[in-house]
């Protein structure tokens, strides 16, 4: 939702819940917005931590919650850089995309895990 516009996000996530139910054609919608979530939920994230004049990078777990507002963040931030696209649409090709384990979604998900893979050594340095 932007500015306040509540019935604009409405119409829209209807909108592409439709378009999903029409282009895969298999189960409820909210199911399969349910694994698509499940697919780009990232489950480990870095955040710096400084020690001793020097700054790490300090893989750390992720609650459930910042999971799940990660995964939708990405989601609307994905569907709006599709540019020449009705926003209903971008949303829809996202979801589908995801529920598939594919698109920019997935990647970015697999880029936070693979830089909290590559700082491990760092990983007693945890608050």
């Amino acid at each position: 939702m932007q500015k306040g516009k509540k019935t604009t996000a409405q119409r829209i996530v209807y909108g592409a819940f439709e378009r999903v139910s029409e282009k895969l054609g298999k189960g409820d919608p909210i199911d399969i917005l349910l694994g698509a979530l499940e697919n780009i939920r990232p489950k480990l994230e870095v955040k710096s931590r400084r020690v001793g004049g020097a700054t790490y990078q300090v893989p750390v777990e992720i609650p459930f919650e910042r999971q799940e507002s990660l995964a939708l963040r990405w989601m609307v931030a994905a569907a709006n850089s599709r540019k020449g696209v009705p926003m209903r649409e971008a949303l829809a090709n996202e979801i589908i995309d995801a529920y598939n384990n594919t698109g920019v979604i997935v990647k970015k998900k697999d880029d936070t895990h693979k830089m909290a893979q590559a700082n491990r050594a760092f990983a007693h340095l945890r608050w």
